[in-house]
């Protein structure tokens, strides 16, 4: 396994996900497990998920403490439940673990390999620039900036491996700054091989963004459809030089495999049932 931790806006999840299709990784991105792991805080009794499902968006963005709002991202409680998900999964091929819950203190007791580990830390001003620049609404932007001093002391505290991420360099030289601290690893993978492993590899990454929009609208507070929402899925061209996205409702590309202009592969996109 290897991971990548770090706080919202520092760049994980575009890093993580550039060299899992590059390599023919397994990517496992805590964001797409939000729901679940929240219904299963909730199950355990914890009151502070309990307390988040209660309020309306104004009492929870709005009128909560800072405090309050850290307690309810359930950043603490999630972290057993990222290092749960990953043992779970399959062994082969390599997997490439990111989130902002990723704890800092598996490192120190041996859970997660040092070696195979590094956190993005970005600076206050290039954090607060993305997060300006996505729009982050404010309530959302206050607890991201909260999380950014949590993770940054406690990557500290557990003598992680550290990258400053502060825009001198781009995400193309982020991602090779990553791959270069991996490399060994990653010479020595398991990786996906095959074309068809790599689209596998692929369609798991998007059905895993899928059920993340899905699981949102079905919280008994959320509104609309899930299926005409648009967003960016991976191109499932299965290429390892491919970085394209493909702008697409939910609906279909839950049911046809979403390819970027010319990299479709044959005539039948339609996913088997």
């Amino acid at each position: 396994m290897l991971w990548i931790g770090g706080p919202p806006a520092s760049g994980k999840t575009t890093i993580a996900t550039r060299l899992a299709r590059r390599h023919g990784l397994r990517l496992y991105s805590a964001d797409t497990r939000t729901w679940v792991h929240r219904d299963r805080a909730i199950r355990a009794g914890d009151a502070a998920a309990r307390k988040w499902e209660s309020l309306t968006p104004v009492e929870r963005w709005e009128r909560s403490t800072p405090a309050e709002m850290l307690d309810m991202s359930l950043h603490g409680a999630r972290g057993p439940m990222v290092l749960d998900d990953v043992r779970a999964l399959p062994r082969s091929p390599l997997i490439i673990a990111e989130g902002s819950p990723v704890p800092a203190a598996a490192v120190t007791s041996g859970t997660i390999d040092r070696t195979r580990a590094v956190w993005l830390l970005p600076t206050a001003e290039f954090q607060r620039a993305r997060l300006d620049a996505a729009g982050t609404i404010d309530g959302h932007a206050r607890l991201y900036r909260d999380l950014r001093v949590v993770i940054e002391r406690e990557a500290q505290d557990n003598d992680v491996a550290t990258l400053t991420v502060d825009g001198a360099m781009d995400v193309a030289e982020m991602t090779i700054a990553v791959e270069r601290l991996f490399a060994d690893p990653l010479s020595r993978g398991p990786r996906a091989e095959t074309h068809t492993e790599r689209q596998a590899l692929l369609r798991e990454m998007n059905d895993a963004a899928i059920e993340q929009i899905r699981g949102y609208h079905e919280r008994p507070w959320a509104g609309g459809n899930p299926e005409t929402i648009a967003r960016a899925f991976a191109c499932e061209c299965g290429r390892p030089s491919c970085e394209a996205t493909v702008v697409v409702t939910v609906g279909e590309a839950a049911t046809r495999r979403p390819f970027a202009p010319a990299h479709t592969p044959r005539a039948d996109t339609t996913m088997e049932k």
